[in-house]
């Protein structure tokens, strides 16, 4: 009798078990082209297959087809890391027509960018704050090719920030403080001299972004921008690389939210759907994870694992505890 008891557990387990796989079934994850959403998209992986029992499958996309094909065709089923500010009236029809669920914000702090500085530059300088605060110090940022003016330094050409920065650049009458503009001619040559700075501990002043592997290696402080937010502004010139006359702006924080199709969301359960509405991080713990990714020329499931493994304190927050202990043995 005991062991048929044994036995009607261990089956009844076996069918929970099962019914909770076919309940979540397969599920297609969006992979974007950037390190962030990569090893975002491989942990998702990883937590969905060993945590609860779906059948994942990665595939990679970019943020306009990704999001306007679960709009049109309802896949993927998820993308973990859409920057929904890139195309609006998509998302918002999608979520009004019920074809879309926005979950969570993936990036707590959002995507963000401006001006950054060293920050051992603001721990000698304390009352470099804001943008106007480092205008009033060209000696501390001094341009390799002129030391007698101060640098800005740019992103490449044909990047939105690059055409920001140089409308700021005027906004803020930063040539009359005795700044130039620096081209940084490429992303690599951006970080190239940001490394080059930060190894010498010289002044640096311009155009960057987070969350980056850069950022999770070099700390940076972004400058304040002294002024509240335009959208109008920011819209009708700030954005505008021929408007001849820009005004001072703060830069708008991108949104980075996770997008489930409603098609999945019916049918996944709601412990998974519990999931995806916790599964979110600051950009402090992405930029040292993609650090060690760069360090280590590891892939996002590398990433994913690695997290895992050292950030128990942070993920069990965002799954069950059953899950919790599954993917635990798992590792």
């Amino acid at each position: 009798m005991k062991s048929m008891l044994l036995l009607a557990g261990t089956m009844l387990s076996t069918i929970a078990g099962l019914q909770a796989a076919q309940a979540c079934g397969d599920v297609t994850i969006a992979s974007m082209n950037w390190q962030s959403a990569e090893v975002l998209s491989a942990l998702d992986k990883i937590i969905l297959e060993t945590g609860y029992g779906c059948k994942a499958e990665v595939t990679i996309g970019d943020t306009v087809p990704t999001i306007t094909s679960m709009v049109e065709k309802g896949q993927p089923d998820i993308a973990p890391e859409g920057w929904v500010d890139l195309l609006p009236e998509v998302v918002n029809r999608g979520i009004a027509e019920g074809k879309l669920v926005k979950t969570v914000d993936a990036l707590s702090d959002g995507g963000v960018q401006g001006w950054w500085v060293p920050k051992y530059i603001v721990d000698a300088h304390p009352d470099i704050k804001t943008i106007d605060d480092v205008l009033k110090h060209p000696e501390l940022f001094p341009d390799p090719e002129d030391s007698s003016k101060g640098a800005i330094t740019n992103g490449p050409q044909g990047w939105g920030g690059t055409v920001v920065t140089a409308q700021l650049y005027k906004a803020y009458g930063a040539e009359a403080a005795g700044f130039n503009l620096v081209d940084s001619g490429s992303s690599a040559g951006l970080d190239g001299s940001i490394a080059k700075a930060y190894e010498r501990k010289e002044g640096w002043v311009g155009y960057y972004w987070a969350p980056t592997a850069l950022l999770g290696k070099y700390e940076m402080v972004k400058l304040g921008h002294g002024v509240p937010a335009d959208a109008a502004e920011w819209k009708r010139c700030n954005t505008v690389a021929d408007c001849p006359d820009p005004k001072k702006n703060d830069w708008p924080m991108d949104h980075v939210s996770t997008l489930v199709t409603k098609g999945f969301a019916d049918k996944a359960g709601p412990d998974v759907m519990a999931y995806l509405g916790k599964r979110s991080w600051g950009n402090d713990t992405v930029n040292k994870l993609m650090a060690w990714m760069t360090d280590n020329q590891a892939t996002g499931e590398d990433g994913a694992k690695h997290f895992l493994k050292e950030n128990a304190d942070i993920w069990t927050k965002w799954v069950s505890p059953e899950a919790a202990e599954k993917i635990k043995a798992s590792l």
